[in-house]
């Protein structure tokens, strides 16, 4: 019976038992998740523009898609505006707090297809040009959807807000299948 009780408030909310907070208190735990949620989201924005837009020192479209053409992918210029888009947009939901689950999946699908075209070979350290880097970003995503973004989230309004294993479930599911398609191509 205690352990039931405990298992549902543990379910209920992401800070610890005996710590939650009253309804519409905003919690260390939620500023966080937004800290958490704006410097990744907006660095991945920033990414995705580079290849979409050539801001922040990137090369833009046509050159992008020239790199994804090198790598196999055809239409070059077509993927590398997926990928783009992928980050560009996963970001700014992941920054708002909107469409978590989706905006999550967007980016792992983007760090499948980067793992298995460019740095599984190099091993796993970044500076040997691995796919540390990939899973780091990849994770936080997929920890996000799990943990639900927060009180200070567009998402507090829905269903899916709260996250869960089932949020969780749809990042990894539609990014891995994403990939998967993507790759097969």
């Amino acid at each position: 019976m205690l352990t039931n009780r405990i298992l549902y408030r543990l379910s209920r909310s992401a800070e610890p038992v005996g710590q939650q907070a009253a309804a519409g208190t905003v919690t260390a735990a939620d500023c966080g998740l937004l800290l958490i949620r704006l410097t990744f989201g907006l660095l991945m924005a920033g990414h995705g523009a580079q290849k979409l837009f050539g801001l922040f020192g990137g090369r833009g479209l046509t050159a992008t898609g020239q790199g994804f053409a090198a790598l196999g992918y055809r239409p070059g210029k077509l993927f590398a505006a997926i990928g783009g888009l992928s980050e560009f947009l996963g970001g700014l939901g992941l920054a708002c707090g909107l469409l978590i689950p989706l905006a999550a999946a967007a980016l792992i699908g983007v760090m499948i297809n980067a793992m298995a075209t460019v740095t599984v070979v190099h091993g796993l350290w970044d500076t040997e040009g691995g796919v540390e880097y990939n899973v780091c970003i990849a994770v936080v995503a997929l920890g996000i959807a799990a943990i639900g973004p927060g009180r200070l989230a567009v998402d507090r309004f829905f269903r899916w807000g709260s996250g869960g294993w089932s949020e969780a479930a749809v990042a990894l599911g539609l990014g891995g299948v994403a990939a998967a398609v993507t790759l097969s191509l």
